[in-house]
């Protein structure tokens, strides 16, 4: 086998996870669940490997911002992931660094981080130096296109498995409705669960009010995106006077949001996506930044990225989880009593199954 780790080869594909009917939030209903995975070849023949949840939104958008990072990655070390990191942002600086474009940087980045730690024969959370074993785990869902029977029967479903935490859509267009379901969530799944509930910014500031100062009797820990993520003022009216946690930071493509709601005191939770917020060390610089402000880290979705990252990190408390990509991958993440802990294969310690993708031609 060689021993060049330079990338020779990138190839796309699409793999999906059937629906039986669409799912609503307050703001989108998705039709598939579908994802975008990027393989990267060294030289030496070691692949690389990285998805992005896509759903059925601007699949040739997404993918021709995949295509055009292909040429100019081609020939770069796969140690080399701040390099190219910056070259693909001076690149993008003419369209925007943000949107489409970051998220194709990040693909790349994570791919070249799971191709190094291949390399190396070691996990991603041993490379950057582990901070602890294991991480709490919360499953996610509850659309607010359920019915109250499937609503009651994925979060029981979720504590029957060992979950302490569900989360839980709301933003429905009565603010009553959205109450008696978080209330007949906490009494199926008890006081020895925590239940957190998310508007997806589907929610004007006098609505998410309402909302948090009733449902303050059913012991909520935080409520996410309430009102739209540039609203600063919203979220600081919305904490100061309602005394709610507040968590956000899904839909940033930088540190912007984060620094100027720390610095109104209206935010608790923060919790980057490593898709959008540009890979493994944007990641962890807006973890970093998020601990000069003393605020935890619980990370947007996907949970085979957020767990063994999360295990780097002082202030990380806790990662989302869906089950949407566990049939697609060969070594789906492990649930116990509440607790996610790293793969302990190298790199990212998983990898699609060549039978569940189809091939997407460059």
């Amino acid at each position: 086998m060689k021993s060049s780790i330079a990338i020779r080869d990138v190839k796309l594909y699409k793999a999906s996870n059937t629906l039986k009917k669409p799912i609503a939030d307050a703001t989108h209903t998705l039709t598939e669940i579908s994802f975008i995975v990027m393989r990267i070849q060294l030289e030496n023949g070691i692949i690389g490997e990285s998805y992005l949840l896509s759903f059925q939104y601007s699949p040739n958008a997404i993918v021709g911002a995949l295509k055009d990072i292909i040429p100019v990655i081609k020939g770069y070390k796969a140690n080399e992931t701040s390099a190219v990191y910056q070259k693909l942002d001076d690149l993008a600086e003419y369209f925007g660094n943000q949107g489409l474009l970051r998220w194709a940087q990040a693909a790349i980045n994570i791919a070249m981080w799971d191709a190094w730690g291949k390399f190396l024969g070691q996990p991603i959370h041993k490379i950057l130096g582990t901070h602890k074993e294991k991480v709490s785990i919360y499953g996610s869902g509850g659309w607010i296109s359920y019915s109250i029977d499937e609503l009651i029967e994925e979060v029981t479903n979720y504590a029957d498995r060992g979950f302490k935490a569900v989360k839980i859509k709301v933003g429905s267009p009565k603010v009553s409705t959205d109450v008696e379901r978080l209330r007949l969530v906490r009494e199926a799944v008890g006081d020895k669960v925590d239940i957190m509930m998310d508007a997806n910014q589907g929610m004007d500031l006098p609505s998410a009010m309402k909302l948090a100062r009733e449902a303050r009797d059913l012991n909520i820990n935080w409520f996410e995106e309430p009102i739209h993520h540039q609203n600063f003022q919203g979220y600081e009216i919305l904490k100061n006077q309602t005394g709610i946690s507040l968590a956000m930071g899904e839909r940033e493509f930088d540190t912007l949001p984060l620094r100027e709601l720390a610095t109104r005191n209206a935010l608790d939770i923060w919790q980057p996506d490593i898709l959008r917020i540009g890979g493994v060390e944007a990641w962890r610089e807006s973890a970093a930044l998020a601990k000069s402000f003393h605020l935890p880290v619980l990370p947007h979705y996907y949970k085979d990225y957020d767990v063994p990252l999360v295990c780097t990190i002082s202030n990380g408390v806790g990662v989302e989880s869906f089950d949407w990509v566990d049939p697609l991958i060969d070594n789906p993440m492990v649930v116990q009593d509440g607790y996610a802990k790293p793969h302990n294969l190298p790199g990212w310690g998983f990898s699609f199954i060549d039978d569940r993708m189809n091939e997407i031609k460059l």
